[in-house]
């Protein structure tokens, strides 16, 4: 099974360059998105019938703004539309498909593009993180796969020195992650296997790889760490500022 997130940074910007071709021919089982961006009713037919998958849409409130999708070969058992929080949900940013042996969740975090922003977004980090710590009560393993907007480690930030009081990289921000890869128990599939540094999934269109940053993600309950085979980062075609992450895992849906 392999599993692939991206940020499309707004899907009909993303299909312009190219996403829907590449979806068509994609050797993946379900891919999710983020930051969709569009009222999923508005998109025209290619959008929802890419040959091959099973697309899900959940849209913001607020109109061109964030929005998750899942698209998937399997029809899901369900499909899930939020993490239960009715302030949070507003924003689009939680979509989760059940399969037999596991549910796999396309997941937004809010940007925090300038300092004042960095309130709101922990407010739903804090949130989430409730979210995360209800799913390791269940007996279901589970695959979180999203923009998380927050670097965890130097090794996963060009420059981290620069860097360590700006959004995206606060100690706010990287110990919400060491709480979701401590305490709480999810683990980094991507670090598994790769522990390469310079391994950044953004980096504006204008700037050199080694200033990037890696904030997309998938976070996985701890029974599937023995099943990821591989794990990469797909940087061609650049169909958004982000790049997709790639995780193989030994297992069907």
């Amino acid at each position: 099974m392999k599993v692939i997130t991206l940020n499309v940074n707004g899907i009909v910007n993303a299909a312009e360059r190219g996403l829907l071709e590449w979806l068509e021919h994609l050797d993946a089982d379900v891919v999710c998105l983020q930051d969709t961006r569009v009222k999923h009713y508005k998109l025209p037919d290619n959008f929802l019938e890419v040959p091959g998958y099973n697309a899900y849409f959940f849209d913001a409130e607020e109109d061109d703004h964030a929005g998750t999708a899942i698209y998937c070969r399997s029809i899901p058992k369900a499909i899930i539309y939020g993490f239960g929080n009715p302030k949070y949900d507003l924003e689009g940013g939680f979509i989760q498909a059940d399969f037999d042996n596991v549910s796999v969740a396309s997941v937004w975090v809010p940007k925090a593009q300038w300092i004042e922003d960095v309130d709101y977004k922990l407010e739903y980090l804090e949130a989430f993180q409730q979210h995360l710590k209800r799913t390791r009560r269940k007996r279901r393993d589970f695959i979180f796969a999203g923009s998380y907007q927050m670097a965890h480690r130097s090794v996963d930030l060009g420059n981290w020195e620069t860097h360590q009081r700006e959004p995206g990289f606060l100690p706010e921000e990287r110990a919400w992650m060491d709480q979701a890869l401590g305490p709480i128990g999810f683990v980094d599939a991507f670090r598994l296997v790769n522990r390469q540094d310079r391994q950044h999934t953004f980096w504006p269109y204008d700037e050199a790889q080694a200033n990037g940053t890696r904030i997309d993600y998938q976070l996985i309950t701890p029974n599937l760490s023995d099943f990821v085979l591989d794990s990469k980062i797909i940087r061609e075609p650049r169909l958004s500022p982000h790049c997709p992450v790639m995780v193989e895992y030994d297992m069907d849906l």
